[in-house]
């Protein structure tokens, strides 16, 4: 873990507890709680298909299915609990206070093992929202959503969920949030799924990046350079954060 590791710790042991941490994660983080992903050779998108559940369209078609494939999930993500990961990113973020989290991820785990600041970029399972409005949601108690069920502005409410094909309503948020970081700690993500893939293009010059994952994504594309730890997120998250916090936490 030397070169970026060695440089990131340069940086926090500078700028103490007002060093910018941006945590960027990826469903590689959940599926360690056991939660299913969608892109995996026995993922989600084998089992259904994503012009069924997973677009406005089908929303439009089919919403009583949709509403069954999100229960479905959001059930299971309140069967699911924070992994070692979640938690050393929380103690990340003890440590460093300034540590802002993106996470492709629509489960709640990252907040329930303690972390704030989290930036959802696909939406919020556990939450619902307008037909007419991207970003008006209401909190929904339990896993179940009936269909029908209407929001405050009178439109039925849909699940909180960013359909392919539709955009990304906190991606410029997200981006802003990338370009002050002074270190960047990317984990579990094949960086395959635009636009999220794309926010390691905003981070600035000379700016050490972290990548936890087992996997090989292709990083020529960054201008800057990525460390490439090949661990799964709960045996490399915590070895990072420990790293980082030894001498600075």
């Amino acid at each position: 873990m030397a070169n970026m590791m060695e440089k990131a710790a340069q940086v926090l042991a500078a700028k103490g507890k007002t060093t910018r941490i941006v945590v960027f994660t990826g469903a590689g983080v959940s599926a360690e709680s056991g939660l299913g992903t969608f892109r995996d050779s026995d993922g989600l998108w084998e089992k259904y298909r994503v012009e069924d559940i997973c677009t406005h369209e089908a929303w439009l078609r089919n919403p009583e299915l949709c509403v069954e494939f999100y229960n479905a999930r959001r059930r299971d993500t309140l069967n699911a609990q924070p992994n070692a990961a979640h938690k050393a990113i929380a103690q990340l973020q003890k440590a460093y206070p300034l540590t802002q989290v993106i996470t492709q991820n629509i489960d709640d785990l990252h907040e329930r093992a303690g972390s704030t600041n989290v930036t959802h970029l696909h939406g919020e399972i556990r939450k619902l929202r307008s037909e007419i409005n991207e970003t008006d949601t209401v909190d929904l108690e339990g896993w179940e959503q009936h269909y029908g069920d209407r929001h405050p502005d009178g439109t039925i409410l849909r699940p909180y969920i960013v359909f392919f094909g539709e955009g990304v309503p906190y991606f410029s948020q997200a981006c802003e949030i990338a370009a002050k970081a002074d270190v960047m700690l990317v984990i579990g993500t094949s960086l395959n799924v635009y636009p999220a893939a794309s926010l390691l293009q905003y981070v600035k010059d000379g700016t050490p990046i972290l990548f936890v994952d087992p996997g090989m994504p292709e990083f020529g594309i960054y201008k800057n350079r990525v460390e490439h730890i090949r661990k799964k997120a709960t045996e490399g998250v915590p070895e990072v954060v420990k790293q980082l916090t030894i001498d600075n936490g």
